[in-house]
């Protein structure tokens, strides 16, 4: 009721905005994923069916979400990048985050019979949590995509040796750990070439680059377009007028969300694809059939 004498608790809620003119990227995480793979059986070191569930549910969130540029995710995390002009929910960390949280969560439970047919759900559901943070240059982006992905390389890169050693090597789990113990890349490659005959590199790129959601369009020739410079020289949030903001949400609208398992650390990914780090729309490409 308004102007009620209750109304006073109002006061009690703090600002929670975040940094205007800077990228947001949104990351989330399954709690207590350890024990959830255990309970429904998850294969190890890679579960196919749980990473195409995990990318399902990102790319309805993407569709969704078109003020979403981009999304990375590997094993049960996700983040979600919103391009630094982006006012959504006026930048408040809560509404954003919660917003991504809640909508993956459920497109997650939503999809898990199609991908877990023959294993339903119980109690405790699956859930995430995520968190918000801002990063002032598309450098600053660019980086945090790349450690993210290096993240995946090396991870997998352990557990792909430390499971080959107990499932085909026939060891257990402390004795697998202290064999890896101080090793590096190119002795976790040897292991698994003159041990198991294995070639990481013959590994599914979707394992060792993890995935990438974005529209798709038109791809630009490299080197014809500075797009991070032009970004980054962006002092302010440009207004759109209303006629082309609407004009580039129906383009947005038309464009295919593709999941892609990708290099992302070097520059032609992004060179290739300006629209990731502009905010504009580019040119559109027949839709392939799914």
């Amino acid at each position: 009721m308004a102007n009620s004498k209750f109304e006073y608790v109002k006061n009690f809620e703090q600002p929670d905005k975040l940094l205007p003119n800077t990228w947001i990227v949104v990351r989330i995480d399954g709690r207590g994923f350890t024990k959830f793979s255990t309970k429904y059986t998850f294969s190890k070191p890679n579960d196919i069916r749980a990473l195409d569930l995990m990318n399902a549910a990102a790319k309805a969130v993407v569709t969704e979400l078109p003020e979403i540029t981009i999304a990375y995710g590997v094993s049960d995390e996700y983040s979600f990048v919103f391009h630094k002009t982006c006012s959504l929910f006026e930048r408040r960390s809560s509404k954003i985050v919660s917003t991504i949280v809640s909508t993956f969560t459920a497109y997650y439970i939503h999809y898990w019979s199609t991908y877990f047919p023959d294993t339903p759900l119980s109690p405790p559901l699956p859930s995430f949590d995520g968190r918000a943070v801002c990063y002032p240059s598309v450098q600053n982006l660019r980086d945090y995509m790349s450690w993210r992905q290096a993240d995946c390389h090396i991870n997998n890169l352990y557990n792909t040796t430390f499971w080959a050693l107990i499932q085909q090597g026939g060891i257990d789990a402390l004795e697998a750990e202290k064999m890896l113990k101080g090793t590096l890349a190119a002795d976790k490659n040897e292991i698994l070439w003159s041990k198991f005959n294995i070639n990481y590199n013959n590994e599914p790129a979707i394992y060792k680059k993890g995935s990438v959601v974005f529209r798709d369009y038109e791809l630009v020739q490299p080197g014809t377009h500075n797009t991070a410079a032009e970004v980054d020289q962006q002092a302010e949030q440009v207004q759109q007028s209303k006629n082309q903001a609407e004009k580039d949400k129906k383009s947005r609208a038309k464009a295919q969300v593709v999941i892609e398992h990708l290099d992302i650390i070097k520059d032609e990914f992004w060179d290739q694809r300006p629209w990731l780090l502009s905010n504009k729309p580019g040119k559109g490409k027949a839709l392939k059939q799914t």
